[in-house]
């Protein structure tokens, strides 16, 4: 399902958090980019209608969210995993997803298939059971998915997936949301390089509100002609070539030069 921006802006007061931001994308993984304060989070809200754009317009494969009745029809294809969430500790990880289920309206006597399924697909069926007290933080993360998936969205929204976890947990997560990228829209933000390095099939990058790179990976190595520092530094440099274009993408924004 596509997702498109055409010229959205907003504020908080007289602050500009996001300045004319055009950019559409489809099925697959695509990556949000940027700094602290880029509009990251900003973005990410309007897109599942926490906010509103001051000016143009958001759509959701059609569903324009400048209306009542797109926002409502939108939000049956949108699925979210908030950075920071919370869980009730005693309920089961089942119950769980089937509550998140009913309260994305779906009726009462489908919810318990559509939390199995969601669960399998965040790679946890067999914790079904299982307190949500007692999982691990990578297992607390995929109960996290597995509730954003439970209506069976088409767009799936994910705001640092693997902050926090060790690189095994990293690594089981990558492989849950490449396997839901297959047949959706899916959307990751992360300050991690190596999880859009691996994930995504293009990318987006915001610094200061304005979008200043939207294309696959090969073309944002391509658009720095000169990112591979290694040939102007005799100092030592351990990032990949795709790290080094993303750094000398937003220091030659914050030179004056974006």
């Amino acid at each position: 399902m596509d997702v498109a921006f055409t010229d959205v802006s907003f504020s908080y007061g007289r602050k500009p958090a996001l300045a004319n931001v055009t950019w559409e994308f489809g099925a697959g993984v695509t990556g949000l980019l940027g700094p602290n304060g880029a509009g990251k989070t900003t973005l990410l809200s309007l897109l599942v209608t926490l906010l509103r754009p001051h000016s143009g317009r958001i759509a959701v494969g059609g569903n324009g969210l400048e209306h009542s009745s797109g926002r409502r029809a939108a939000r049956r294809e949108l699925g979210f995993l908030p950075q920071r969430f919370s869980l009730a500790p005693e309920m089961r990880v089942h119950d769980t997803v089937e509550y998140t289920a009913w309260v994305h309206g779906l009726p009462g006597a489908e919810c318990s298939a559509a939390a199995e399924r969601a669960l399998r697909e965040a790679g946890i069926g067999e914790l079904a059971r299982a307190r949500v007290r007692t999982l691990s933080g990578g297992q607390r993360q995929r109960l996290g998915l597995a509730a954003a998936l439970a209506h069976n969205p088409s767009v799936v929204i994910l705001d640092e997936p693997t902050v926090g976890l060790d690189p095994g947990q990293r690594l089981r997560m990558r492989e849950r949301i490449a396997a839901i990228g297959a047949d959706r829209t899916v959307v990751i933000s992360s300050h991690l390089l190596e999880d859009i390095e691996h994930l995504c099939h293009r990318v987006g990058v915001l610094a200061e509100g304005r979008l200043i790179f939207a294309g696959d990976l090969q073309e944002l190595n391509d658009a720095i002609a000169d990112a591979d520092t290694g040939s102007h530094d005799d100092s030592v440099t351990l990032g990949s070539r795709f790290e080094r274009a993303y750094d000398v993408l937003i220091a030659r924004l914050e030179g004056g030069a974006g």
